[in-house]
């Protein structure tokens, strides 16, 4: 290898990757890309190979780069090259690698010239090289040749600004040092992407090359075409070098002798030359590498700190321990408790923000599904009216009745009380399902210990279901105790006296509550015309009397106002392509009810939305529509009777009585069914598992058995532990890395309108006609308005070279240079490497 630089990261990388993989993360060190660019046999695979410290490039007689080479450098145990499309096949032979190359270049773009933008990828794998990408990119040309095509410039420049445009890749602008450099293609492009000049480093070739008499001393001194990281000078193999298979090394040595002994250079001998450019490059890896290193840092320090408890927690843990496992038994029943309670009752801490469960949800069952569904099993008002008819009839029987019988009025409420059996027990049974997903989210904390949480599963699920037994015969209990005894005398019935003016009372009563607001929120109106807009969102407000919606919550202005007279709720089957729970308001005579739609489709974003919706409807007096059975329907179409006048006072005056004892009834037993479920369930399940859960516990098996640790938590103990230590190892190899390399400081801005580019800047005027396009410094004053050089090296080692060299011998055809006007540099301002 030639680039010992190069050798000096490899193990700090190393280092990095070690601390990361210990942790099981990737070290995302991301390092540069360095693309060189430069025209035509300007030298640039040769740039490139020398940074690689490899002979690997084609070379020959009017061979040139005309598709990009994509280099990845990944470390490795061993050497060798793969190309992508060679998938597979290994080379060894870096010979082998030139041919294929130029063999691969010309399968795409033949023989003739052609150029394509299709990169051929390589990968090197060495164990003397750090995970970099380079890529050599075709030369630039003016004159298409071959088989060309006739805007090769303009693919050429599309082809290398596909590269140089990303902010990670460093710029090599490569240009011979017999052309004219304020007229470089390769510097032109470096500033239309980089006009800052933080990452372009000017290369000048073929230094070797330049007439007698003639050199680049004042653009490698960075004072006649000033770049703000300055210029390096290289001497490349010859195309006769090359032929005769002079190899890396004995090239670099010819170049260092080259600049001791030239009269021009060797006042910067060392500032020059192959070694110099890889110590630059290597240099701005280094300040990569410590660029990113506040940001790992950084990362390290919280994930050791989140972990610091846990790993305190582990540290001195023994498994089988028979005491830990006792004293951990009591802890985590406590925390069992603890956790159920805090669900059922409510607590602050590690509050569900995105659904209700536990304690929230049973109080939705009690106030809102349990009063929905005793409403639904109310039945219809015809049909009531017609079971109360017959039952006054068949009480008089033969004979016509002149009053009314009370023996009717007690047979329709028994009917009527009956049906609620139905929904207590559902009440039940949706407050035990909900009881057991408590237990089930409880649990979760004891899956460190998979036999405790199924025996604390089991235990606990099987005393709910005890309790569901008696808790249903208590519920079923108390319908029977409203059966046994008609309680006329109840000072809230009105008795048959005033069964007669119900009605009116009725009535009065709903309309002195008609500003009441029930409810609001946000619905979507779903069956709203795709022609009209489709679905909308609106903020809708319920009262006793209307539903009304409007465009915001700060209801201004108002959309529509629906009365509730006549209207009741319908359940919509949800459709295949909605996530929305919808809904339907429609009209018991069959008239529209907004505008021209004879439904009112509203949609919510969950069930439980719907359901409360329609318990708050409920209450405004809207109600589910009774699903009517095949029996019921062939009765009502079959036996359309009349009633007399006489029969019809009757049954008004049973239905009033029938009304206000129902009242009473559900009253008794929306409060009766929380407080029985109450102390039945649920204060019975959190008593059971404060005082007796742990006694089951031991009674069920060997305790020891029950705390043996999961496979999982075995591995998260042994996980946590490693994973905290390698994380320390990685902060302090971290630290290392911080005190062991240098970082320098960007130099500063420095005039660089003479290179020609977007931002347009004058160039210098060009050489005498009479004399050869070369980078003679008596051929081109310096622009005027330069800044001098800086008093210190540069970023990355001294590139500008003036004020800390003796000033060389005076030579012949050597003019002196103009000094630009003396005025202090700008401060340079810190900024971050590419």
């Amino acid at each position: 290898m030639g680039n010992r630089g190069m050798e000096e990261l490899i193990p700090l990388v190393n280092k990095l990757q070690d601390a990361f993989s210990s942790i099981g993360q990737a070290c995302n060190l991301d390092l540069p890309q360095i693309a060189v660019v430069g025209g035509q046999s300007a030298g640039k695979s040769s740039v490139l190979e020398n940074f690689v410290g490899r002979d690997f490039l084609p070379r020959g007689s009017g061979i040139v780069t005309r598709r990009p080479l994509v280099l990845q450098l990944i470390s490795a145990t061993a050497e060798w090259g793969e190309f992508l499309h060679c998938k597979g096949k290994k080379f060894t032979d870096f010979d082998e690698i030139r041919q294929e190359i130029e063999s691969e270049t010309d399968r795409v773009t033949g023989a003739n010239k052609g150029i394509s933008p299709v990169p051929i990828n390589l990968r090197v794998y060495s164990p003397h090289v750090l995970n970099l990408t380079l890529i050599d990119l075709p030369g630039i040309t003016k004159v298409p040749v071959g088989d060309q095509p006739a805007d090769i410039e303009q693919q050429i420049r599309d082809m290398i600004m596909q590269f140089i445009t990303r902010e990670s890749c460093l710029i090599l602008a490569v240009t011979p040092a017999n052309t004219d450099l304020a007229n470089s293609d390769a510097l032109k492009l470096a500033k239309d992407v980089d006009p800052q000049g933080l990452r372009t480093i000017g290369v000048i070739t073929k230094l070797d090359l330049m007439d007698e008499g003639t050199d680049a001393r004042d653009v490698l001194e960075n004072k006649l075409l000033p770049l703000r990281r300055g210029y390096i000078g290289v001497v490349n193999r010859s195309q006769k070098d090359i032929d005769g298979k002079k190899d890396i090394k004995a090239a670099l040595e010819a170049e260092r002798k080259f600049f001791l002994t030239h009269p021009g250079y060797r006042h910067m001998a060392e500032k020059m030359g192959t070694p110099r450019l890889q110590r630059v490059l290597n240099q701005q890896l280094t300040n990569h590498i410590r660029d990113t290193l506040p940001g790992f840092r950084s990362k390290l320090q919280s994930q050791l700190l989140a972990l610091d408890k846990e790993a305190e927690e582990y540290r001195g843990y023994r498994p089988d321990d028979p005491s830990r496992k006792t004293k951990q038994l009591l802890q985590m029943v406590q925390q069992f408790s603890v956790d159920f309670e805090k669900r059922i009752e409510g607590s602050g801490d590690q509050v569900d923000t995105v659904e209700l469960s536990g304690g929230a949800k049973i109080n939705r069952i009690f106030h809102e599904r349990f009063p929905f569904e005793l409403v639904k099993m109310e039945c219809d008002e015809k049909e009531m009216r017609r079971e109360i008819s017959y039952a006054i009839k068949n009480i008089h029987g033969i004979r016509t009745g002149l009053f009314t019988p009370d023996m009717a009025f007690e047979a329709i409420v028994k009917k009527q009380i009956i049906k609620l059996k139905e929904p207590c027990v559902k009440c039940v049974d949706m407050v035990i399902q909900e009881l057991i997903n408590t237990v089930r989210q409880c649990s979760n904390k004891l899956e460190c210990f998979p036999r405790l949480r199924e025996e604390t599963e089991r235990i606990v699920t099987a005393h709910i279901r005890d309790r569901e037994s008696r808790a249903k015969d208590q519920v079923l209990l108390l319908i029977d105790v409203q059966l046994s005894y008609i309680n006329t005398n109840h000072e809230d019935f009105i008795g048959f006296a005033n069964a007669q003016q119900r009605s009116s009372q009725t009535n009065k009563s709903q309309s002195s509550a008609g500003n009441q607001v029930i409810r609001k929120g946000w619905l979507t109106i779903n069956n709203i015309s795709i022609m009209k807009g489709g679905a909308k969102e609106y903020w809708f407000v319920l009262t006793a009397e209307s539903l009304s919606w409007f465009k915001d919550d700060e209801e201004k202005e108002k959309k529509y106002m629906l009365p509730l007279d006549n209207l009741k709720v319908r359940d919509v089957e949800k459709s295949f392509m909605s996530s929305k729970h919808i809904f339907c308001i429609f009209n018991t005579e069959s008239r529209n009810v907004y505008k021209d739609n004879r439904t009112l489709e509203l949609a919510c974003d969950s069930q439980d939305d719907v359901d409360s919706w329609k318990s708050s409807l409920l209450r405004a007096g809207v109600y589910p529509e009774k699903t009517t059975t095949v029996e019921s329907e062939t009765t009502t179409t079959s036996d359309n009777f009349s009633m007399d006048p006489q029969l019809e006072r009757k049954v008004e005056t049973i239905r009033n009585l029938v009304d206000s004892y129902m009242a009473i009834v559900n009253k008794c037993i929306r409060d009766l069914m929380p407080k029985t479920i109450m102390h039945l369930m649920i204060n019975n399940v959190k008593d059971f598992i404060n005082a007796e859960l742990l006694a089951q516990l031991y009674s069920a098996g060997d305790q020891n058995a029950l705390m043996d640790e999961s496979q999982e938590q075995a591995q998260r103990r042994d996980e946590v532990l490693r994973t905290h230590q390698a994380l320390k190892e990685a902060l302090a190899i971290i630290g290392d890395i911080s005190t062991s390399t240098v970082t320098v400081p960007l130099p500063p801005p420095v005039d660089n309108s003479w290179v020609g580019g977007s931002s347009g800047g004058r160039r210098s005027p060009p050489p005498s006609p009479t004399a050869p396009r070369r980078m003679s410094s008596g051929q081109r004053p310096a622009p005027r308005g330069a800044p001098p050089p800086p008093n210190r090296p540069g970023p990355l080692g001294p590139f500008n070279n003036s004020a800390d060299s003796p000033q060389a011998p005076s030579r012949p055809n050597r003019a002196p240079p103009s000094i630009p006007s003396r005025r202090p540099p700008p401060s340079p301002t810190r900024q971050a490497p590419p």
